[in-house]
């Protein structure tokens, strides 16, 4: 949804960024692996100790630093596609740190089985709905679209984190409870963006169509 929306807006806005970080020397690449690097130290080491608000503040100050390797690709007239598998690897990697860490602080520090539930379901899916689209792209066919994508749930597990931080630490009981809203949120949406992405994928043209042995026997596992 966001992703949609907020697509051409956030290309605008970053692209002065992107511009002067190319001129510092710095490389679409690198930038990818400093926020990512960034982006998990701060997820592992704050959440499961319950700083969720500071590390809310951290991991979205990273991820947006992440985001801006697509501004310097398109300083530099374009990206490569190296670059785009390297993005899209770090993006799994870090999801599975901030959802991994959620579920630790679920499980050691609220000992709410419900939400460490929630949040292995949305660690699980994020997964598969990256997966699903990744893989349909590989043979030809298409998994677009869905209500959940990757800025939606950060914003989304960001905003309940950062909430619950806030409410622990003013003693706000009831906003203390942002986090698990949040979460079960996600949790439903995301499984609902798995159908979405499957049901893309089988209406695609030619997504089922007989295979013959020549192409079973090229197919990769996963």
């Amino acid at each position: 949804m966001l992703s949609i929306f907020g697509r051409a807006t956030f290309a605008k806005a970053t692209a002065p960024l992107g511009r002067a970080l190319v001129g510092t020397g710095l490389t679409p690449d690198a930038v990818t692996l400093i926020g990512t690097a960034a982006s998990i130290a701060a997820a592992v080491t704050l959440f499961p100790t319950g700083h969720l608000f500071w590390g809310t503040m951290l991991i979205w100050l990273f991820v947006m630093f992440d985001m801006l390797d697509g501004a310097m690709a398109r300083a530099r007239g374009g990206g490569t596609r190296y670059g785009a598998v390297l993005d899209a690897t770090c993006d799994r990697v870090a999801d599975g740190a901030i959802f991994g860490s959620l579920a630790w602080w679920a499980v050691y520090h609220e000992q709410s089985r419900p939400l460490f539930v929630a949040t292995l379901v949305v660690l699980v899916t994020s997964q598969v709905i990256s997966y699903a689209k990744a893989r349909a792209e590989a043979s030809g066919l298409s998994a677009d679209g869905g209500l959940i994508e990757r800025p939606d749930r950060l914003v989304i597990v960001l905003v309940g984190a950062g909430l619950t931080g806030i409410g622990g630490h003013w003693g706000i009981e009831w906003l203390t409870w942002a986090v698990h809203v949040a979460m079960w949120i996600l949790a439903v949406l995301s499984i609902v963006t798995v159908g979405q992405r499957v049901l893309a994928v089988r209406n695609s043209p030619g997504a089922r169509d007989i295979l013959g042995a020549a192409d079973k026997g090229t197919e990769q596992p996963s």
